[in-house]
């Protein structure tokens, strides 16, 4: 329902069909290059869960990742926020490594690392061009986000990894188990440093293609945002689209940047269709795991060699 209203409000006052191009061949192209770079970014956001696999001394191939995590896309984009798919990664994974605890922390620790590139991805926006900072309510939204963003991560980080945390959890059985393993992997990734930048940089690596597919359908629409304007204000828009509020974030993503970009001349069909077109290549890429949602985890329960072995 939530969706349903923010959406209509929004779709009232555009023309969302006389924004997105149908025969300009250069804007076609750049849409396509934006589908290479979404699906660039599925490979590469499984190739952070596997890093943190590692981490955890689970060794997974990215081939059956990249399964798993287009499955849980296809699930994610009918669902309100990222729950839904992150539920289907953790039992599918589990299902197919007997690890259940180890499964949990993975998808856990693998969102948090996000927690850290998003926000850090707004303020080297704001930092590379200097007049953003003078855009009133959107930048206040903007390094607002990732400065909340940031608090809630040192405090679960804070929480997860107090030694006393471990000890009350140490040999626990239920459900305090994942818990344990949460704190085992943030344990882990404190005492080596060498894996924790590999997970950081494998999600600078995901979020940067998110940016280029975001900043190539910019081109496709002919708006007046560069890549700068997109690093400054997309990672809030992300941010504030997982929030549990509606399908696919569709209506808070559109108004987030709407709001965003008015400062640069943006109007608001126009964000709409940002909007929604980044949500249609998500989809269609999502589709690609329909397959894979449908089969199930795989069985026998088998591990995957590790990549470089």
């Amino acid at each position: 329902m939530a969706t349903a209203v923010i959406f209509v409000i929004l779709a009232r006052r555009v023309h969302i069909g006389d924004v997105i191009p149908h025969d300009d061949p250069e804007a076609l192209a750049f849409i396509g290059a934006a589908l290479v770079f979404t699906l660039i970014g599925v490979v590469g956001s499984a190739f952070r869960w596997q890093r943190v696999l590692a981490t955890l001394d689970v060794h997974s191939g990215l081939f059956g990742l990249s399964r798993l995590y287009l499955a849980s896309l296809f699930v994610g984009n009918f669902l309100p926020s990222t729950v839904g798919g992150d539920v289907v990664r953790v039992s599918r994974l589990a299902a197919e490594t007997g690890r259940s605890p180890e499964a949990f922390a993975s998808v856990v620790l693998e969102r948090l690392t996000g927690w850290i590139v998003l926000p850090a991805l707004t303020f080297t926006g704001l930092a590379l061009n200097p007049p953003f900072r003078r855009y009133g309510s959107a930048t206040a939204l903007a390094a607002g986000t990732a400065v909340l963003t940031l608090v809630a991560l040192g405090t679960v980080l804070f929480i997860a990894g107090h030694p006393e945390v471990g000890r009350r959890l140490e040999d626990k059985e239920g459900w305090r188990r994942f818990i344990g393993a949460v704190h085992t992997g943030v344990d882990r990734f404190r005492r080596r440093p060498a894996q924790s930048l590999g997970v950081l940089a494998a999600g600078v690596g995901y979020q940067l293609s998110v940016m280029v597919s975001v900043f190539l359908l910019v081109k496709a629409l002919d708006l007046p945002v560069g890549f700068t304007g997109v690093l400054a204000f997309f990672p809030a828009v992300a941010i504030l689209q997982a929030l549990p509020l509606t399908i696919g974030g569709l209506g808070v993503r559109e108004g987030a940047l709407y709001l965003f970009l008015r400062p640069m001349g943006v109007a608001a069909e126009q964000a709409v269709a940002l909007g929604v077109l980044f949500y249609g290549l998500n989809l269609v890429i999502s589709l690609l795991g329909a397959p894979a949602f449908a089969a199930g985890a795989r069985t026998p329960v088998e591990l995957d060699a590790p990549v470089g072995t």
